[in-house]
């Protein structure tokens, strides 16, 4: 038996590791959810909120939280590879907006979401602080605040060397909005939350395929009204041509 503790060190923090049963034969079901990390746990207990009669399966192959969702950085973040400047100048200033506003406030919901389901997942929201250490990052994080405030969704602040005092800065960027988690006590925890509003995950259960209206695993076929696939980039392996985190009816 696979000792889950070794993955990472927040696995050996997390608590029980023990396997859920599997699925025990063919299943009837509301909605389906491929993948038990985050997006397909979230995306159950939000349902089960919205609708608590709901017959609501997770399918996965290995435990909650095997993957990415129970062993990342450790923080929610609003951090995104683009400015919003630079996304209003290719998708429009309302497209912007309203991305940077979803990211921003996803932060906060992680932890009212957490504590609401009754998990602690060690959630502290300090934000994140980028260094300037040349003149051209000190311009860039100048820039970087002057655009945010066009948009007046990121409360970006500059930092000049006085009030940063570390070694070597000139000046840094800091964003308020990232909060410091505990991964895999989060993705453990939104289990047991999904369980206890009545959702059923079966864990130890590979999916083979799925189609319209059917999941075929290696425990047995799961009809469904909806199914949803949150298997990031574990979706090549399954046997379909239809993408990760989507929803088939």
């Amino acid at each position: 038996m696979t000792d889950y503790r070794d993955l990472s060190y927040w696995h050996a923090t997390a608590g029980d590791l023990t396997p859920r049963a599997a699925l025990d034969g063919d299943a009837d079901a509301d909605v389906a959810i491929v993948g038990g990390g985050l997006t397909g746990l979230w995306t159950a207990w939000y349902l089960l909120r919205r609708d608590p009669g709901l017959r609501v399966i997770v399918l996965e192959k290995e435990i909650a939280g095997f993957g990415a969702s129970g062993r990342n950085g450790g923080w929610a973040s609003a951090l995104f590879p683009r400015s919003a400047a630079s996304l209003a100048r290719t998708h429009g200033r309302d497209a912007a907006i309203a991305m940077r506003r979803a990211m921003v406030d996803t932060v906060d919901e992680v932890g009212r979401a957490a504590a609401d389901a009754g998990i602690d997942i060690d959630y502290a929201k300090g934000g994140t602080i980028d260094y300037a250490r040349s003149k051209v990052q000190l311009a860039a994080a100048r820039a970087e605040v002057e655009e945010a405030r066009t948009l007046g969704v990121d409360r970006l602040e500059f930092w000049d060397a006085t009030r940063v005092k570390a070694t070597g800065a000139l000046g840094a960027l800091y964003d308020p909005a990232c909060a410091r988690i505990h991964p895999a006590k989060l993705v453990r925890g939104l289990a047991r939350a999904v369980e206890a509003l009545g959702g059923r995950i079966a864990e130890q259960t590979e999916v083979l395929g799925y189609r319209p209206g059917r999941v075929e695993t290696t425990r047995g076929t799961v009809t469904c009204d909806r199914i949803v696939v949150a298997t990031e980039g574990y979706g090549a392996m399954l046997r379909t041509t239809a993408g990760c985190c989507r929803c088939i009816r």
